[in-house]
């Protein structure tokens, strides 16, 4: 390290609070309550901000935060991260992580080292492993150690990592503003084909269905027990883990969109009897009945034989002359987009996709030949797209690296920035 800085302990410069920890009930408006998914990477997000009222938290408990404090996450994946609290942004309070308030140092300084690879990865990181979650309490940080130059070389080190982090961080949000529209773009593509067609100069009818509107004279409109049998996986029993006839299923987790995880997959007995009701055969569409509901793939046979549990159902056609798989996916991903099944599911509670519900949900249907067409035009424009979603997506990856490289080449002196000076703007 450069010969004027030393190496000092971090709760010699500054001192560690604890949050308020559980906190009261959630208000729709109040004051501010600093969570860990507000927190990235130096800065706040306000992205899933909650308020609390402080009337309703015991004042010994309550953990004001000013400008310059830092709060830095105590657990989960982000364990470490931390964001500093920028002037003018309160009233705000501590949730359930740690706040560091600076006394002898430049808090922004000390903000920009806590993200050089020196803490969070050669010590934060070795700390917060040790658990068996990932955790770090006070002491664990405190003991942290910093390299830490003269106040003025702070300063520029700061000054320069604003101007050349602020660079950076607008490059990125171009590329996220750019995965958005992207995203926006495949999402219209695939919504118009499979309700309007691909013949711009159809002829069209009324659908009778409010949200699909329009459709071409020639598609059936029909519910979608009508083309395709539904039914939902077995229910999972801890009695059926072990017998003589255990075969591998799939969960909800294990069907994303236009993806199936087969890999360490679980198994439940299941009798010869079940094969026919529970089992899978290539061309089956599995529709996730919780979470993300709606979310499909096709099971394409990658394993001889295969099941599923009941978080999930099964599509398979009444007709392979009638209907292709490939089209009544590309209609479940358009209706999941859309908020059909969610808004279907009421959102007063969890969100589940009944097979009573799914059943009853009423789509338009070309004939086979042209669901065929439709679909092989669809996989070529969305694949082209999602090249461009990667691409935009190693962006950002690259940028974020070189913000990563730029902060810890500063904070530990490898690259000397006391003569910094902002390019001269252009007027």
């Amino acid at each position: 390290m450069p010969e004027q800085w030393e190496m000092i302990q971090l709760k010699r410069i500054g001192s560690i609070r604890y949050g308020i920890g559980e906190p009261p009930e959630y208000v729709d408006e109040g004051t501010r309550l600093i969570r860990a998914t507000n927190v990235r990477a130096g800065n706040l997000s306000d992205a899933g901000m909650v308020y609390v009222n402080p009337a309703d938290i015991p004042p010994q408990r309550i953990l004001w935060l000013e400008g310059g404090d830092i709060v830095i996450v105590r657990s989960s994946a982000y364990t470490g991260d931390s964001a500093i609290i920028p002037l003018g942004y309160g009233p705000c309070i501590a949730g359930f992580d740690m706040v560091l308030k600076i006394h002898a140092s430049r808090p922004n300084y000390v903000q920009y080292a806590l993200l050089g690879a020196y803490v969070k990865d050669y010590q934060i990181e070795l700390k917060r492993m040790r658990a068996a979650q990932p955790h770090l309490n006070a002491e664990e940080l405190g003991g942290c150690l910093f390299l830490m130059p003269p106040p003025t070389e702070q300063s520029a080190i700061v000054n320069f990592l604003d101007h050349e982090t602020a660079k950076i961080d607008a490059l990125i949000a171009e590329q996220q503003r750019l995965i958005e529209l992207l995203q926006e773009k495949r999402q219209a593509v695939i919504s118009h084909a499979v309700t309007k067609g691909l013949n711009s100069d159809a002829p069209m009818k009324d659908s009778g269905v409010e949200w699909l509107g329009e459709v071409p004279a020639h598609w059936e409109v029909a519910a979608l027990n009508y083309r395709y049998e539904v039914l939902l996986g077995k229910m999972l029993d801890d009695k059926q883990i072990s017998g003589d006839h255990l075969q591998p299923y799939l969960r909800n987790t294990d069907v994303q969109w236009d993806k199936i995880n087969v890999e360490d997959l679980p198994a439940m007995d299941f009798e010869e009897s079940e094969y026919d009701r529970y089992g899978l055969k290539p061309g089956d569409l599995l529709v996730c009945e919780g979470g993300e509901v709606g979310r499909s793939a096709i099971w394409i046979g990658k394993l001889e034989m295969c099941f599923y549990q009941k978080a999930l159902h099964r599509l398979r056609p009444r007709s392979q002359f009638r209907d292709h798989p490939r089209f009544q996916y590309l209609l479940m991903r358009m209706a999941t987009a859309t908020d059909i099944f969610s808004s279907a599911s009421g959102k007063a509670t969890i969100a589940h996709l009944t097979a009573e519900s799914l059943r009853k949900h009423r789509f338009a249907y070309p004939p086979l030949d042209e669901q065929v067409k439709i679909a092989k035009f669809l996989d070529k424009m969305t694949s082209r797209l999602q090249l461009l979603i990667e691409a935009a997506t190693t962006a950002i990856s690259l940028l974020q690296e070189r913000r990563s490289a730029l902060i810890s080449a500063a904070v530990t002196g490898q690259m000397d920035v006391r003569g910094f000076a902002p390019e001269a703007v252009a007027t």
